[in-house]
């Protein structure tokens, strides 16, 4: 379970922003996750809220948004997203697609005071 790992860096990586901006603490912490980062989102919440107490982030809320598999076709140029991880066109069916976004985790937004 990476997630406990993941959780860990995060936090780090919050303390240290609210250090370098002279905050008390963070008030929320927002974070992307594509659909095929290898993150649980379920699982990465409970981590947080878990690991979260006595930290800078202790009273945060933890907002996850979720990126869909987002993918360019190379034949006809369509970009489009899907739920699922496929890799093929929906408008021509073709093999050969790129990704474009959600294949990483991100932390996009602190807020602090």
């Amino acid at each position: 379970m990476h997630e406990y790992s993941i959780v860990q860096s995060l936090l780090n990586q919050c303390e240290e922003i609210a250090m370098k901006n002279d905050a008390k603490k963070v008030v929320k912490v927002v974070t992307k996750i594509g659909a095929m980062s290898g993150v649980e989102p379920h699982l990465l919440e409970v981590a947080f809220n878990t690991f979260k107490e006595g930290t800078i982030c202790d009273s945060a809320e933890f907002i996850i948004n979720k990126q869909k598999l987002k993918l360019e076709c190379k034949e006809c140029g369509g970009i489009f997203e899907v739920d699922e991880v496929r890799y093929f066109c929906i408008k021509c069916q073709s093999l050969k697609v790129k990704v474009v976004d959600g294949e990483d985790m991100y932390l996009m937004r602190l807020e602090m005071e």
